[in-house]
């Protein structure tokens, strides 16, 4: 009398985990290897599982990315809130005061640029800024047995 193999073979496979296996499975079900082989074959239980952990892992990167986004919804929150503040306390406090809320306020908006993927502060460079750098870093006096480089080229011209 020859034992059948359960409609749920495969649920019950790929709840063995990672450590899975169809010898485990058929010593389960006290059928042959081959078996289950020629079931899982049949019914692309490799395909499927495949197809499932990579519904799981797309399904994970979707919740962190709206995790992330809730916490910079919070954070942008609380920074509207502190930018108001400090907005309102420059309004009707003496300046010594007003240079703290100008400096929360300075503080925030650098935050928020971050948040939303801007630059927090001026990065770029002109090309006069460039040259002078370049030019500096070139022109720099190098000695040479005690005698800088230029004097001892002006005293073998001698």
């Amino acid at each position: 009398m020859k034992r059948k193999i359960p409609t749920n073979a495969f649920e019950v496979y790929f709840a063995m985990g990672p450590g899975r296996s169809y010898d485990a499975l058929a010593e389960r079900f006290k059928v042959s290897k081959q078996a289950i082989t020629k079931l899982a074959t049949k019914e692309r239980w490799q395909e499927r599982i495949a197809e499932i952990e990579q519904r799981v892992q797309a399904d994970s990167k979707e919740k962190v990315v709206d995790l992330l986004n809730e916490m910079n919804e919070r954070h942008l929150r609380v920074l509207r809130a502190i930018q108001a503040k400090a907005l309102e306390t420059l309004k009707e406090k003496p300046v010594r005061t007003g240079m703290d809320a100008v400096r929360a306020l300075e503080v925030t908006i650098r935050h928020e640029r971050l948040i939303r993927g801007e630059p927090s502060e001026r990065t770029e460079m002109s090309v006069e800024e460039a040259t002078r750098r370049e030019v500096n870093r070139w022109m720099t006096v190098v000695e040479v047995d005690g005698e800088e480089e230029g004097d001892a080229a002006d005293q073998a011209q001698d």
